[in-house]
């Protein structure tokens, strides 16, 4: 479960544990070591929610943007634990630094793409898409020997409208795409790739920049749509769409952590 200290990848973690998974928590930030933006939240933190939730928690602190740091976590997984049933990406750093106002760049959400340097795009890349392809990458290999898994890129619906700021939706769009081209590449070898999209996530940062009122879910409601797929045999039939929380909660029939069933999030009016 990558990109799992905090956020919708600490909900995929927590979701997997109450479906009785072990899972792997990496992400940069840990008790021991360096925390991303100084946040409280560490993977290890993560680990003790998958086992309270009934399941089995192990952490491996991970930085997702190297390929060497991915390689090595994944031979690490595989030496101990013999094979890779499904594995997960969410991990997504666009917006460190972001005060619910303006980025690092001081540019605000929104701002017209000639207002404003694009350095800060290649960030959201590398962040975003560039750490799902190493994943991906990694754990492939062993995944098309067993002929069997679960690939999944957790990003926003793009389809059907644009995201409000293009550096966000380009990265959005470019996650999405992989998917697609992930599931035509290893559809042949019984291995599924897909993607994910939440709604308004109550995540900590939401809540720290006062922004909770507006979310529509909690973290937890993805990380059951995740168990509800993995559990799901005839997933394949999915391979390359963007699937939505809300939608999936309605066909397989789980609800979020408050009993409720929020509906596929819409952005705009």
């Amino acid at each position: 479960m990558a990109g799992a200290s905090r956020g919708v990848g600490r909900g995929i973690a927590r979701g997997l544990g109450e479906a009785g998974a072990t899972v792997i928590v990496t992400a940069r930030s840990s008790e021991t070591g360096p925390r991303t933006e100084m946040r409280p939240e560490a993977i290890e933190d993560t680990a003790r929610e998958v086992d309270a939730a009934g399941g089995t928690g192990h952490h491996y602190l991970c930085d997702h943007t190297s390929e060497r740091a991915v390689d090595a976590l994944v031979h690490w997984t595989l030496r101990r634990f013999g094979r890779i049933d499904v594995a997960v990406s969410s991990v997504w750093g666009g917006n460190e630094g972001y005060d619910g106002e303006r980025y690092p760049d001081g540019a605000a959400w929104g701002t017209p793409f000639w207002r404003r340097s694009a350095e800060p795009f290649g960030g959201f890349l590398g962040v975003g898409p560039y750490a799902g392809l190493l994943l991906a990458r990694a754990v492939a290999p062993a995944m098309v020997s067993a002929k069997s898994g679960l690939l999944v890129l957790v990003s926003f619906g793009t389809a059907e409208a644009y995201l409000g700021d293009l550096f966000y939706d380009l990265a959005k769009a470019t996650t999405n795409r992989m998917a697609l081209g992930l599931s035509e590449e290893l559809r042949p070898h019984g291995v599924t790739a897909l993607g994910l999209s939440p709604g308004f996530v109550r995540t900590e940062r939401v809540r720290d920049l006062g922004q909770s009122e507006h979310a529509t879910e909690s973290p937890l409601y993805a990380g059951r749509a995740v168990a509800a797929l993995a559990a799901d045999a005839d997933v394949q039939a999915r391979a390359g769409q963007i699937l939505h929380a809300g939608d999936l909660a309605r066909h397989y029939g789980f609800t979020d952590a408050d009993g409720t069933q929020p509906p596929r999030f819409r952005v705009g009016p």
